[in-house]
């Protein structure tokens, strides 16, 4: 066994606990926040939560832009939609299906889908991702941490009156301070964790002769939303289910308006069309389609009964499981 082989291996090894110490922490933070302020833990996940677990998404597609490589950036953001809902979300809902807010869970929901019919738009349509749709992405964003921020404060004010305990009682200052110490210490060890984990895996994987279109499906694809397994896995553990539920769709929606919009706003890039099916372009039939039909899934059916059903987990596995087998078939 080699020395590099030894390095990326203990190095693997301590991006997995950072990952895991992180995670817990993470959550921790977040839902005594919610708790602090009487904040909706779905809302809290689909805001401050997703924010720190898009950090990694944030960073490969930046750098990538930069780099000039459009197709990282393009296949990422969508990607990473399908991974958070046919994968994680699915997992989550299997095990441990949940009730929800509808009210809460509307605007992400409606933001995500707006977002995400200008990004199909832009793709069908135009071929090529000017500047002004990374810029107008990046409003969307704005517009909706706005929103939030206001639907925050009216739940806060709401939950607070029905409540005896003030937020400033629970803890003073210094409960505050340490809830937001364990939020971000939480999100910079699962971003620095998530890459150590990546990068090594990348290393390790090519070393024992795994295929690379093995490793990029893997490593690469599952990499960047290992923030977002590992919150959620924490957040059943502790019996926060809405906050995981929450943290994923806003990460759908971050990875279209601020992770997309920021790498087209660096560096505007035409549609990628090596990967085709049937001579017509892979995203095109394929990506795009899955990507509206799992969060279709994920998010109607508790929108109407604000709860969420084992059924759905188990056909969004299935979904991804033959999402995978046609990205390696074909």
């Amino acid at each position: 066994m080699s020395k590099e082989l030894i390095f990326a291996i203990l190095l693997f090894v301590v991006g997995l606990v950072m990952l895991i110490f992180g995670g817990d922490w993470f959550v921790d933070g977040a839902s005594g926040i919610a708790k602090r302020f009487h904040i909706p833990e779905l809302l809290i996940g689909a805001t401050v939560v997703s924010i720190g677990t898009t950090l990694p998404e944030v960073m490969v597609s930046a750098t990538s832009a930069v780099k000039g490589s459009g197709a990282i950036s393009y296949g990422n953001a969508i990607g990473s939609v399908i991974c958070n809902t046919a994968l994680i979300a699915a997992l989550t809902i299997t095990i441990r299906p949940s009730e929800t807010d509808r009210k809460t869970l509307l605007i992400p929901v409606a933001f995500f889908f707006a977002s995400a019919v200008l990004y199909a738009i832009t793709a069908y349509v135009f071929g090529y991702f000017y500047r002004w749709i990374g810029i107008v992405l990046l409003l969307i964003f704005v517009a909706y941490i706005t929103l939030s921020s206001i639907q925050a404060k009216k739940a806060s004010a709401l939950l607070g009156e029905n409540s005896e305990e003030k937020p400033e009682d629970n803890g003073g200052k210094k409960g505050i301070i340490k809830d937001i110490i364990f939020l971000v210490f939480g999100a910079t060890l699962i971003a620095f964790g998530a890459n150590l984990l990546v990068d090594n895996g990348i290393i390790i994987a090519k070393t024992v002769g795994i295929p690379e279109s093995v490793i990029a499906l893997t490593f690469v694809a599952l990499g960047t939303s290992l923030p977002e397994l590992v919150t959620a896995i924490t957040s059943l553990i502790k019996g926060h289910g809405s906050l995981s539920l929450g943290n994923l769709i806003g990460a759908n929606l971050f990875n279209i308006v601020f992770v997309s919009g920021l790498s087209v706003a660096i560096r505007p890039f035409a549609v990628p069309a090596e990967a085709t099916f049937m001579g017509i372009n892979r995203s095109f039939i394929i990506d795009i389609p899955v990507m509206f039909a799992v969060m279709l899934i994920l998010t109607v059916p508790p929108l109407i009964k604000n709860k969420l059903s084992r059924w759905q987990g188990i056909t969004l596995l299935a979904i991804y499981a033959a999402f995978c087998v046609i990205q390696f078939a074909f």
